[in-house]
């Protein structure tokens, strides 16, 4: 039987930082301007921006347990970042996940839900409720060909498959499944469902339909990805419609030349050293700076002229008129930068950071500084190099105009919308 028009219920289910909920406010926005009913379920730190959006929103999660992972200095350590989210944002939404989805969906419910978000896979093998894996960033998406960076480790095509298969057979065995299995094979049985492993092996991928939010330019698509992936492109989100550059970044920005941009990431709560070293590459440099975070005690005390301290910025609306921006390799922020046309200088930490920056190195568009090498001086001496490539300058600018968002949210809704259809 065909399915009849109107409006689709989605519900967005994301984990993760401002640069994973920023795109799945922009995805809301745009499925609730194509007629449908869009619901964020997320952390409730991000509740206010989210209903502020126009966005319907459901605590997934307190505030306190947002914060935890927040301040946890495993967030930021390569061999610690996993069983940090693991522990503290996997598992414990796992059941709750599932439970917000069998209270919501009816017939017209699909679930477009980041690839962390394994409460929604089992709501779809137990209640056949249709849904989109969302991957933000290609390191989530496995290949034997060409894997690009996992963490420090080099996985391109120049790596034998056979050294790849057992690096993530290990990586399955003692650290991923490890962490993950137990708690969600003991909620699987108690659905009457067979257990999993391997699970960011395949497990977390729809099986109907995989999204990713990035271009294929940034990432070619391997030929041993989901079969029933599409890559709808980046998109960008800032909430520059609801919050102006302030008078006083206003006042800076035309004090004097453009300045460098420094933030350690919306999430980063502990990360002192990169602010004292960045400010004191600034003065050995002569540049102006503008530094960025939501921690202000992180802040050396007593900021030089021509470096000053905001709380938060548009970047759409800040970052061309900057120099360069200095970043750990957030996707989100990324793609921000790249739009912008500006050079990036990348310090990576953990996560998708390393592969992103390596992949920014490859088109040419910037550098990066791993955590223990990000001192002033190698830090002063890379953005001369940045800021005095004029090739480079090119190469951003003529990037800036590859990341079309406003397309990008047109073939994700596409995709989104079919799903119903095709499940019936």
């Amino acid at each position: 039987m065909p399915l009849a028009p109107g409006p689709l219920k989605v519900l967005l289910p994301t984990l993760g930082s401002a640069g994973d909920v920023h795109p799945t406010i922009a995805l809301a926005q745009a499925l609730q301007a194509r007629g449908h009913h869009a619901t964020i379920l997320t952390n409730e730190f991000y509740g206010e921006q989210i209903r502020a959006a126009g966005v319907n929103f459901v605590a997934l999660g307190t505030v306190a347990e947002g914060e935890k992972v927040l301040t946890d200095p495993r967030l930021w350590d390569t061999s610690k970042a996993f069983s940090c989210i693991a522990q503290l944002v996997i598992v414990p939404n796992l059941r709750r996940l599932y439970n917000l989805i069998e209270q919501r969906a009816d017939s017209r419910t699909v679930v477009a839900a980041s690839g962390i978000c394994i409460g929604a896979r089992v709501a779809q093998d137990k209640l056949g409720v249709p849904l989109a894996t969302v991957h933000l960033q290609p390191s989530m998406l496995r290949s034997y060909h060409d894997m690009g960076m996992v963490g420090r480790l080099a996985l391109g095509p120049g790596v034998p498959q056979f050294i790849k298969r057992a690096f993530y057979w290990m990586a399955d065995k003692f650290l991923i499944d490890k962490e993950l299995a137990p708690e969600l094979n003991a909620f699987r049985r108690e659905l009457g469902l067979a257990p999993v492993k391997r699970i960011f092996g395949g497990y977390i991928h729809s099986p109907q339909l995989v999204l990713g939010m990035f271009n294929d330019w940034f990432a070619p698509a391997q030929p041993d990805w989901p079969p029933n992936l599409h890559l709808a492109g980046f998109v960008l989100y800032d909430a520059a419609s609801q919050k102006e550059v302030s008078p006083e970044a206003e006042r800076f920005l035309a004090a004097g030349p453009p300045p460098v941009l420094f933030t350690p990431g919306s999430g980063a709560a502990t990360l002192h050293d990169f602010f004292r070293e960045s400010v004191e590459a600034c003065r050995m440099a002569g540049l102006r700076a503008m530094l960025v975070t939501n921690y202000p005690d992180q802040l050396p005390a007593g900021l030089p002229e021509g470096v000053r301290a905001f709380p938060y910025l548009p970047f759409s609306r800040v970052l061309p008129r900057c120099s360069a921006m200095v970043y750990p390799g957030g996707i989100g922020t990324m793609a921000q930068t790249i739009h912008a046309g500006v050079p990036h200088l990348i310090v990576p930490h953990a996560h998708d950071q390393p592969d992103n920056a390596a992949r920014v190195q490859r088109l040419g568009l910037g550098n990066f500084l791993y955590p223990e090498k990000y001192r002033a001086p190698a830090i002063a001496a890379a953005l001369k190099e940045l800021l005095s490539d004029a090739a480079l300058a090119q190469r951003c600018n003529a990037f800036s105009t590859r990341i079309q968002s406003e397309a990008a949210l047109t073939r994700a809704c596409a995709f989104i919308e079919n799903l119903l259809a095709k499940s019936t």
